[in-house]
């Protein structure tokens, strides 16, 4: 049996705010439009012109974070809410953890876990002892968290324009070219060249917005800190490349 990524899967994992700041402490508000609402121009000019997220990237090397992740209905009711935490390597790497919460919508329950090691993309559902693995380039753009790693060419695998300003941040539109992606559009939120939100899109129409806290950019990430090793007795499906 197999489930989709909790919310997202961010989801990516894809983003930030400054060290220091404290937004998963703050109430999580509705963004005024979804990623699907977002209308940015769609022109050639638009889509080639830089952004705040391919600046952000170009000085991003890694980062470490936790978050508060909601995620909403095609009505706008939350149903589901989480905590977990990002870590990221760049080029490449990174692991996504995430916690659901019971209550509020949530089913509670072990937590789930991403892991990309350059070579591999693993998914672990402890609640299923389950381990999901493919190669990382058969999984190109499946999350945001690929995106944010610098695993993927962000030019080749998305498109990515300007998406104005709402809620004070400045918006970038994020589209992954792949049918195959996990999430239709997203949309990454900046304030004064820090990324502070994302707010996502899957296939079910339902939103997922996540807010960070405690970041740490470019600070020393280890490698035991983005690799993985299936736990014994869990069932694994797919086949690693060596």
């Amino acid at each position: 049996m197999t489930r989709p990524i909790h919310a997202l899967g961010f989801a990516l994992a894809l983003a930030l705010t400054p060290a220091g700041a404290s937004a998963a402490s703050e109430p999580v508000t509705p963004a005024p439009a979804t990623p699907a609402q977002a209308q940015p121009a769609q022109s050639q000019t638009a889509q080639s012109q830089p952004t705040e997220l391919d600046a952000y990237l170009e000085h991003l090397k890694t980062l470490r974070a936790s978050f508060l992740q909601t995620l909403a209905d095609s009505q706008g009711r939350e149903i589901d809410r989480a905590t977990g935490t990002i870590i990221v390597q760049r080029p490449g790497k990174f692991s996504w953890e995430i916690h659901p919460q019971a209550g509020s919508g949530g089913s509670g329950g072990a937590g789930q876990l991403m892991v990309c090691d350059g070579r591999n993309l693993w998914f672990f559902d402890r609640d299923l002892e389950q381990v999901t693995v493919k190669p990382v380039d058969a999984a190109l753009s499946a999350t945001p968290a690929l995106l944010l790693s610098g695993a993927v060419d962000v030019r080749k695998n998305f498109t990515i324009t300007p998406a104005g300003e709402r809620l004070g941040l400045e918006w970038v539109l994020v589209e992954p070219h792949g049918a195959e992606a996990d999430f239709r559009e997203a949309l990454f939120g900046f304030d004064k060249g820090e990324l502070k939100r994302m707010i996502l899109e899957d296939k079910l129409d339902q939103t997922a917005t996540v807010m960070f806290d405690k970041v740490e950019r470019n600070v020393r990430v280890s490698a035991a800190e983005v690799s993985f090793t299936p736990p014994k007795g869990a069932d694994v499906i797919g086949t690693p490349r060596k």
